[in-house]
């Protein structure tokens, strides 16, 4: 009998527990979308909450999404990448966010104006590599480790938990700079343990929010807010090589205020096996 209390109150806790989860990413949707709202009210741009201060002991965890603005199931999981990103939900986790959009999506009815290619084959790889049957979006990864659909709450909290619980390797990011249309910066790895050998090294450069109006298509007469959105995607090199810093940069795109870019930069097994660090640049520093 003892047992099957046991049992029952576990049950009870995990439901609990889901309720709760359930209830903070609602709460944070429905704030997000008001934003919104009140944002094509007055013809502006949504911005999203300021981001905090992230946690100097908290374990860096990258979550990747790939996604698309045709794909209607993608805007609740669009929301739950800012809303870890945001709001910091778990304190031993620094989350660093990418958006990828693919491109498989284009030819249903509306063209994604984030959609790459690249980033389309770097889910193919993934999917290769987790044994997968296909693509689909929205997928969620979590340090190139996890995955599951990426509205999925509940799992991206756990998945985010667990991963903060695996040692990383430390990375040291110089402040971004402007010169002319290229935004540059330098990055290495700090001392301790030394990189495993076939470690890449990998930098984004991406959009810190956006905000479309889907004038047709699945997601046709809505408003999507987005943030991290990754607009490059480069290696820069064998992580070993980065005990002195290596420096990378990136051309501002047509029309893109560099003070709404960022840049992430990570170390990913090769292969885009397990994420073993990541950071996120530091302000922006203009000339």
């Amino acid at each position: 009998m003892s047992r099957l209390k046991n049992t029952r109150a576990h049950a009870l806790v995990a439901i609990c527990s889901a309720v709760v989860v359930t209830l903070a990413v609602t709460a944070f949707m429905y704030a997000h979308k008001s934003r919104v709202l009140a944002a094509e009210q007055d013809n502006r741009p949504a911005q999203p909450a300021k981001l905090p201060a992230q946690q100097p002991s908290a374990s860096p965890v990258l979550v990747e999404i790939f996604t698309s603005e045709g794909c209607s199931d993608c805007p609740p999981a669009d929301a739950l990448l800012a809303h870890l990103q945001q709001d910091q939900p778990i304190a031993s986790a620094n989350v660093i966010a990418l958006e990828e959009h693919v491109d498989y999506w284009d030819h249903l009815g509306w063209r994604d104006r984030f959609s790459s290619h690249d980033l389309t084959l770097r889910q193919n790889e993934y999917t290769s590599r987790l044994r997968l049957d296909d693509n689909y979006t929205p997928q969620m990864i979590v340090d190139g480790a996890e995955q599951f659909v990426g509205s999925d709450s509940a799992k991206a909290l756990r998945a985010v938990a667990a991963a903060a619980r695996t040692p990383k390797l430390r990375l040291v990011l110089s402040p971004l700079e402007v010169h002319g249309s290229q935004l540059s910066a330098a990055v290495s790895v700090e001392a301790g343990p030394a990189p495993l050998p076939g470690s890449d090294l990998y930098a984004a450069l991406v959009q810190r929010t956006a905000t479309t109006r889907v004038a047709s298509g699945e997601n046709g007469g809505r408003s999507l807010t987005h943030v991290s959105t990754v607009l490059s995607l480069v290696k820069i090199g064998d992580a070993r090589k980065a005990a002195t810093p290596l420096p990378f940069s990136f051309k501002i795109p047509a029309g893109v205020d560099p003070a709404n870019l960022d840049a992430v930069v990570f170390i990913q097994k090769t292969g885009q096996g397990e994420v073993q660090g990541a950071i996120a640049s530091a302000p922006l520093v203009r000339p």
